[in-house]
């Protein structure tokens, strides 16, 4: 109301009707008639209790912005708490996930095994010798083929009387080839490998040569399954290891009758691959799990769409490629870094009974079941004593053996397992009775006997 007023009094102030001549109060005074109408009006409000109707909505439209600000903050850090759980579970599965190349294999795109028989040179006295005939007979079929005749006739023309029949005499001879080894040359040819290319070649000793450091392989071919050549292997052998002898010690250190040459053969033919012509790619699960093959059929169709990856089994996954070959390279390298969570493993427990090692995977359960197990150790000590005559007295002096049998059995607790128990209660169970590998394992096979162990036992 004060502030209603001095509103009033300004207005009046500043009327210009207020300086001129005649009554103010009358109804024609033009000035007087308005200022009547305006304060009837504002009687009016405040009579009506406008002003407080106006301030209550003005609160309660202030209540509901407020409103309306908490409830966007609450949904900004639902949103947040949303977003950070979900980060957290895509960090969790892309922990668990494995790319489709570490679960696979492209059906036909593989390594071949290559094998030759070869001889390696330049060894210092440590060969075959002559206690190995296929040395010597391999080396004269080599200079043959090379046209040196080692043992051929030689003519009286080319080397008189002299050298024929010291020729022919030498001819009888065996050839020492202490400097000389057979061995076995073994190589790996990688998909798509090209002629020309290079791949590293193991050689091994088959003969009774003692070492080959120092040795030199003469050029071998290598032959595949079919028997076609498919590389061609020469050079220095790489030997780690080594060997000594003198005055009736020896020491050895590694193998020195195996060697490897890296980058040791070029490959002459390359072996053909269904990858190019075929109308599907067939991807191979390595470990058979239908689980992980649907997992696979779904993450491939999810990202290329629906139909084009189909699941043949367990193990094999159709899937639709391009024709041209530069696409179909893209596009298999697309699917291959694709995320797949694989199948959960079979409950399996795995024992090496040689070893005494027992791993047990987390899908193990365990029936109800109660279990004890205890070990009986016998000890005997054996004590030889002798028993002398009396003095004087004739007779022999007697040996008498004594011996102490004692039989300790070890107090185990038993202790039960709750129906369907995991792997960590299974643990710790076992661990707070003390039992070693071996009683472990003899536990598992006994659980497994009994029908509790609700798992594969697997014995290596």
């Amino acid at each position: 109301m004060r502030k209603l007023s001095v509103t009033l009094a300004a207005i009046l102030t500043a009327s210009p009707a207020l300086a001129g001549s005649g009554p103010f109060v009358s109804l024609s005074n033009t000035n007087f008639v308005v200022l009547l109408a305006f304060l009837i009006f504002v009687g009016l409000l405040v009579y009506l209790k406008v002003p407080g109707l106006i301030g209550k909505k003005l609160d309660e439209r202030a209540e509901a912005i407020r409103a309306d600000l908490d409830e966007a903050r609450r949904l900004r850090e639902e949103a947040q708490a949303l977003l950070a759980q979900y980060e957290r579970q895509q960090k969790d599965v892309q922990a668990q996930a494995d790319r489709i190349k570490d679960l696979t294999d492209v059906a036909g795109v593989r390594s071949n095994q290559l094998i030759g028989f070869g001889l390696v040179s330049g060894l210092s006295g440590s060969g075959d010798g002559k206690d190995l005939p296929i040395t010597a007979q391999a080396l004269k079929t080599m200079l043959s083929g090379m046209g040196v005749s080692v043992d051929g006739p030689v003519t009286d023309f080319d080397l008189g009387t002299q050298m024929a029949t010291l020729a022919a005499q030498n001819a009888k001879k065996e050839v020492k080839v202490e400097n000389l080894a057979a061995v076995m040359v073994t190589a790996e040819i990688p998909p798509f490998a090209k002629p020309g290319q290079r791949i590293d070649v193991n050689v091994s000793a088959i003969g009774v040569a003692e070492s080959l450091r120092g040795g030199t392989l003469l050029m071998t071919q290598l032959r595949g399954i079919d028997g076609q050549t498919y590389a061609v292997g020469q050079g220095p052998l790489t030997v780690s290891g080594v060997s000594a002898d003198a005055a009736g010690s020896s020491i050895q250190i590694g193998v020195p009758t195996s060697g490897r040459i890296p980058n040791g053969a070029t490959v002459e033919r390359m072996v053909a691959t269904p990858f190019d012509n075929s109308e599907h790619i067939v991807l191979n699960i390595r470990e058979a799990d239908f689980s992980t093959s649907t997992a696979i059929t779904e993450a491939i169709n999810t990202a290329f769409g629906e139909g084009t990856a189909k699941a043949l089994d367990g193990v094999s996954i159709a899937i639709s490629a391009p024709i041209d070959s530069s696409q179909r390279v893209a596009f298999l390298s697309m699917i291959e870094n694709l995320d797949v969570a694989p199948g959960e493993p079979p409950a399996r427990v795995v024992i090496n009974s040689r070893t005494g090692t027992a791993v047990i995977n987390r899908n193990v359960k365990v029936t109800a079941v109660a279990v004890t197990h205890g070990s009986i150790s016998v000890s005997i000590s054996a004590t030889n004593e002798v028993v002398q005559p009396a003095p004087f007295a004739d007779g022999e002096a007697v040996g008498v053996q004594n011996a102490e049998i004692e039989v300790a059995e070890a107090n185990n607790p038993m202790f039960l397992f709750q129906p369907g128990v995991d792997l960590r209660e299974i643990v710790d169970a076992v661990n707070q009775v003390g039992a070693s590998p071996s009683s472990l394992i003899a536990i598992l096979e006994a659980l497994k006997t009994s029908g509790s162990l609700r798992a594969e036992l697997v014995v290596i």
